[in-house]
């Protein structure tokens, strides 16, 4: 038996996966009218920060909640809320999701932020791949400034796990936790 079939196959069935979620709407600038089936009877919870902004950085806090319970296999909505966004030229957004979470194609370009009254949000699907802790990487620019913040992830039970990266120390004998950023 070849494996160009089971090759054809996978890339039919990766294809059709990527069709139903191009379907999808992307959710920009959802007003929290529209209730899903799974959370129809739930109340929403309110956004929390990511982390502070920095003033080194883009400008622009990113805050989330997470609409539903994390399930393997099941699309998860991120919502995410962009404040600070001042550049009359906008900004723009770019995701990243570690190797336990699939994120669809159409968030892994940067995608833009308009400058406006409200705060710009975006609801992101992401499929948890695996149990355990893992983070939806987002990144935002604003006049030539990056910030990188992550919105953590828990698939079932939480356990201790050895962070990635590499441990390394300074001269001055302090210990840092290098994590390579694709």
């Amino acid at each position: 038996m070849s494996a160009q079939p089971s090759f054809v196959r996978t890339r039919f069935a990766a294809l059709a996966l990527m069709a139903a979620v191009a379907a999808l709407p992307a959710h920009a600038d959802r007003s929290g009218t529209e209730e899903t089936a799974r959370d129809a009877g739930a109340p929403r919870a309110a956004m929390k920060p990511v982390a502070p902004r920095k003033t080194n950085g883009s400008g622009i806090e990113v805050q989330f909640r997470i609409d539903g319970t994390p399930r393997l296999g099941e699309a998860l909505p991120i919502t995410l809320s962009f404040v600070g966004i001042t550049d009359p030229a906008g900004a723009t957004v770019r995701f990243t999701a570690d190797a336990g979470l699939s994120l669809p194609a159409a968030y892994l370009s940067k995608l833009p932020l308009s400058v406006g009254q409200t705060a710009p949000t975006l609801t992101v699907p992401v499929t948890p791949m695996a149990e355990g802790l893992a983070y939806l990487n987002v990144f935002t620019t604003q006049g030539g400034k990056t910030s990188a913040n992550s919105v953590p992830v828990q698939v079932g039970k939480a356990t201790a796990s050895k962070p990635g990266g590499e441990l390394k120390s300074t001269p001055s004998g302090d210990r840092i936790l290098i994590v390579p950023v694709p």
